[in-house]
């Protein structure tokens, strides 16, 4: 027969390729006060975020903190636990239009090198 392939050659030659393409995921925005009473929601909506950028191959998880003016040591423990998990998982965490007040709340107690900071207004 011309053209037959034994079962063994034809598996040698069928072939499987996979590309690994990032996947923008849109940022998570922080609530306007970032403070003891809203931190267990946002702490749960950082968890979920981070899961699906590790599902969806990011680089990063991107927290969105324009317009926010108050942050407060539960709401900068928040911040600092995601970043922890995010770099477990080989994930940066920027902090995107950080208002310079909360910039330099990090900066002051040293948790601002923990970040990336691409905008800060």
């Amino acid at each position: 027969m011309v053209g037959w392939l034994p079962p063994c050659a034809e598996e040698a030659m069928t072939y499987q390729t996979t590309v690994s393409v990032e996947v923008p995921m849109l940022p998570l925005f922080a609530p306007a006060r970032l403070n003891a009473d809203n931190r267990l929601e946002f702490r749960r909506l950082v968890l979920e975020q981070l899961e699906s950028a590790v599902q969806h191959k990011s680089e990063t998880i991107d927290v969105d903190l324009g317009g926010r003016g108050e942050i407060d040591k539960k709401g900068l423990g928040v911040l600092v636990l995601l970043q922890k998990r995010a770099r477990e998982r080989g994930l940066r965490t920027r902090l995107v239009h950080s208002p310079r007040a909360v910039y330099e709340t990090l900066r002051l107690t040293r948790l601002d090198s923990l970040f990336e900071f691409p905008t800060t207004s």
